[in-house]
C-alpha cells in the first residue's frame, strides 16, 4: 500500500487543511491523524467514532499499604514525585517511571504498574476509516501512540483492501513527527512564506532525509508574501526538492473549517483548485511517475 505523510516544520502551516482535502479527493483510502497531542483531523472531517482502544505506554510507581513511611524514596526521587502527608503516595503526573524508588524501598512497598497514557480510535467519514488518538496530559510517550495509530491504519487498510493511507503527521521535528515519517512511501512538506518559514522547512527536510524518504514541498498561502515564497522556491531548487504546488490565501478555508468540511468541497475556492492539482501530481507519483 502507498503511505503518504503530510508534515510541516511547525504547527499552523495548513497541514491538516491539505490532509483533509486530499482525504476527500482520494479513493479507497484510510486516514490517519498522527498529531496525538492535539488531534483535529476528525473534527475537520466531522467523523463518527466506531471503536475506542486504550493505550498503555510506560509504567508508574505505586506505593502500597505496607509502606513504613521511612522517607527514603522521597530523598532518592529526582522528579519530586513522592508526596508526603499521612501515607506516602506517588504523584502520577511527576513520576517518570525510572524505578529507583522500587529498588531502594526497604519494605518492598513500591511496585511499577502499567500506565494508561491515552486512547486511540477508529472513526468513519463518509464510509472511509479515520484513525486518530489523544495522549493524556503530561504523558511523554507520544511517539509510541503514533506508532499504534499507524499500525491500526495499516491493519484496517489490509482488512478492507484499501490502497493508500493519508497521514496527517505531527508538526515539528520531535519524536511524534519522526514516528509519522518512518517507513512511509512519500512525504509532502507544507511550508509557509514567513520569516521563520525557511528555517522550519530546513529542519523538517533534514528530518525527512535522515529517514531517507522522498519528499516534495507545498507552499501554503504563497501570495501573502511573494518575496518569502520566492526564497522558499530558490532554496528548494538549490536542494533539488520539487515544488508540488502553491496554495493561495483563501477565506473559504476558514468557512469550510467552521462547517466541518474539507475546503475542496467548497465551490469557487481558489485553494481547492490548487489542492486538486496537487492531488493529480500525487496520483502520478502513486502510480510510479515523477512529480
Amino acid at each position: 500500500m502507498f503511505q503518504l505523510a503530510i508534515v510541516s516544520g511547525k504547527g499552523g502551516t495548513g497541514k491538516t487543511t491539505l490532509a483533509g482535502s486530499l482525504s476527500l479527493l482520494f479513493q479507497n483510502h484510510v486516514m490517519a491523524d498522527c498529531d496525538v497531542d492535539a488531534p483535529n483531523l476528525h473534527l475537520l472531517m466531522n467523523s463518527k467514532k466506531e471503536v475506542s482502544l486504550e493505550y498503555y505506554g510506560g509504567k508508574k510507581a505505586e506505593i502500597s499499604d505496607s509502606c513504613i513511611s521511612c522517607g527514603i524514596c522521597e530523598r532518592y526521587c529526582r522528579f519530586d514525585a513522592i508526596v508526603r502527608g499521612g501515607p506516602y503516595r506517588v504523584d502520577p503526573y511527576s513520576c517518570e517511571g525510572c524505578g529507583v524508588c522500587v529498588a531502594i524501598c526497604p519494605a518492598k512497598a513500591i511496585t511499577m504498574r502499567e500506565n494508561k497514557s491515552g486512547e486511540y480510535f477508529l472513526s468513519r467519514f463518509d464510509g472511509n476509516p479515520l484513525i486518530h488518538a489523544l495522549l493524556n496530559p503530561g504523558e511523554e510517550t507520544s511517539g509510541g501512540l503514533v506508532a499504534e495509530v499507524r499500525k491500526l491504519a495499516i491493519k484496517v487498510s489490509e482488512d478492507e483492501r484499501r490502497d493508500i493511507i493519508v497521514i496527517d503527521g505531527a508538526p515539528g521535528i520531535g519524536c511524534p513527527a519522526a514516528s509519522s515519517i518512518t517507513g512511509v512511501s512519500f512525504v509532502v512538506i507544507v511550508a509557509e512564506p514567513t520569516v521563520s518559514g525557511i528555517f522550519d522547512l530546513e529542519r523538517i527536510v533534514d528530518t525527512v532525509r535522515h529517514f531517507r524518504r522522498e519528499c516534495a514541498v507545498v507552499i501554503n498561502k504563497w501570495d501573502v508574501n511573494h518575496g518569502k515564497s520566492q526564497l522558499i522556491e530558490e532554496w528548494c531548487r538549490e536542494k533539488e526538492i520539487s515544488i508540488l504546488g502553491k496554495i493561495p490565501f483563501d477565506e473559504r478555508v476558514e468557512e469550510a473549517t467552521v462547517l466541518g468540511v474539507p475546503v475542496v468541497s467548497m465551490n469557487d475556492s481558489p485553494a481547492a483548485v490548487s489542492i486538486k492539482s496537487i492531488r493529480e501530481k500525487l496520483e502520478n507519483i502513486l502510480h510510479g511517475g515523477k512529480e
